[in-house]
C-alpha cells in the first residue's frame, strides 16, 4: 500500500498551519515511525510560498523545517499545487483567491510551465536541494483533465508519477471525468488521457483506492461535517448544491480516505483489498490511500489498520519504490 498525504490548510486560506498542519502531521509520522514504514507527503508549495511572502502565519518556519525533517527521515515529498493560490491577495486580513487558475490542466501552456517550475523551486528553496526533482505529482482538487498539456509538462520536468485520478469519479463544472478508468488496476501509463492506459505513457497513474457503493453511504455525519469546515455557510451550501448532478447516482466511489472514514470503515475496506489481492498474488497492485491534515483524522484507528496490514502480511511503500517495479515503457511509435 502507498499512504499519502495533502498537507495544506483549507482551500480558501482559513486555518492556521500549527493545528491543521504541523501537530496532525507529526502525529500520523510517530504512528507510521512505529511501524517503520512511511508515506508520500503532498506539501501544497503555491499556498505555503504565498503564506511565508505575506508572512501570514508565525509558524511557516516551522512547516519549513518539518518538511525537511520528513525528507531527511525517507519520506517521500510529491509535487502539489493548488494554483488559485498564485495570484490571490489579502484584503481586510483574508485571502481572497483567484479562481481563474483553478484547474491547471486548462491553462496555457506556456502558463503551466510556469506554475511548475515555480512550485518546484519553491519545493527545492524549502528542501535546500538545488536539484531535487519529485518523483510524484498530485493535482489540485485532484483536477487532471485535459490530460496531455499538464502531462507532457510534468514528464519533461522529470516526475515520472502522478496520483490524482480517483476512479468513478465525476466533477463536470470542473471538466473532470474519471468514470472510464480501470477501476481495479494499480496502477497504468498513460499520456494523452489519464483515464486511459498508454504502455508508450511517459507517465505512470497511481489511482486513489475507490469502491462503488451505494449513495446513501456518502451521508455519514462524518462526510457531512467535512463539507461544512473551513469556508463560510453559504459558500459551503453553493457547493454542495453545484455537485448535485454529480453525485445523484445509484452508485457513488468512495475514496480510501483516512479523514473521511471511521474505524469500521477503513478496516472493512483494508480487508476487502487484501481479500482481492490474495485472489491475484503474482499480480503487482499498489493501493493509494489519501489523507488531509486539515480532516481529523482517527489517528488510534490509523494505528490499528497498520497493525491489521502488517498481520496479513501487506507492505507499505512509496511512488519512487513503486515505480522500481514496474517495466519501462514500451518503444513509442509516431504520433500526430
Amino acid at each position: 500500500m502507498i499512504f499519502t498525504l495533502d498537507y495544506e490548510i483549507y482551500g480558501n486560506g482559513n486555518g492556521l498551519l500549527e493545528d491543521l498542519v504541523i501537530r496532525p502531521a507529526e502525529k500520523l509520522k510517530a504512528i507510521f515511525d512505529k511501524w517503520h514504514a512511511p508515506f508520500v507527503v503532498f506539501a501544497d508549495v503555491a499556498e505555503l510560498e504565498l503564506m511565508e511572502a505575506h508572512r501570514t502565519d508565525p509558524s511557516i518556519d516551522r512547516v519549513k523545517q518539518q518538511l525537511r525533517d520528513f525528507h531527511r527521515a525517507g519520506f517521500e515529498l510529491g509535487l502539489h499545487i493548488h494554483p488559485w493560490w498564485y495570484k490571490a491577495r489579502r484584503e481586510g486580513g483574508r485571502w481572497i483567491m483567484d479562481q481563474s487558475e483553478y484547474n491547471l490542466s486548462t491553462q496555457p501552456d506556456e502558463r503551466i510551465g510556469q506554475i511548475l517550475d515555480r512550485a518546484i523551486a519553491h519545493l527545492r528553496g524549502i528542501l535546500g536541494i538545488g536539484d531535487f526533482t519529485p518523483v510524484s505529482f498530485r493535482a489540485g482538487h485532484l483536477l487532471f483533465q485535459p490530460t496531455r498539456p499538464l502531462g507532457k509538462a510534468l514528464a519533461g520536468r522529470g516526475i515520472i508519477a502522478d496520483s490524482s485520478i480517483y476512479p468513478g469519479g465525476l466533477w463536470r463544472q470542473q471538466g473532470l471525468d474519471y468514470r472510464r478508468a480501470p477501476r481495479r488496476q494499480g496502477y497504468w501509463r498513460f499520456m494523452d488521457d489519464v483515464t486511459m492506459p498508454d504502455p508508450e505513457g511517459e507517465l505512470i497513474e497511481f489511482p486513489i483506492y475507490t469502491q462503488m457503493a451505494p449513495i446513501w453511504k456518502l451521508f455519514t455525519s462524518k462526510r457531512l461535517g467535512l463539507q461544512q469546515k473551513g469556508g463560510p455557510a453559504a459558500q459551503t451550501r453553493r457547493k454542495i448544491w453545484n455537485r448535485i448532478p454529480d453525485i445523484l447516482r445509484l452508485r457513488y466511489p468512495l475514496k480510501f480516505d483516512l479523514g473521511q472514514m471511521t474505524r469500521k470503515e477503513m478496516i472493512a475496506m483494508a480487508d476487502r483489498i487484501v481479500q482481492e489481492d490474495r485472489k491475484k498474488r503474482t499480480e503487482f497492485r499498489p493501493v493509494v490511500a489519501i489523507a488531509h491534515t486539515k480532516d481529523p483524522i482517527e489517528f488510534e484507528a490509523v494505528d490499528d489498520l497498520l497493525a491489521g496490514l502488517r498481520r496479513q502480511g501487506v507492505g507499505i511503500s512509496t511512488f519512487g519504490a513503486a515505480c522500481g517495479k514496474i517495466p519501462p515503457a514500451v518503444a513509442k511509435t509516431a504520433r500526430t
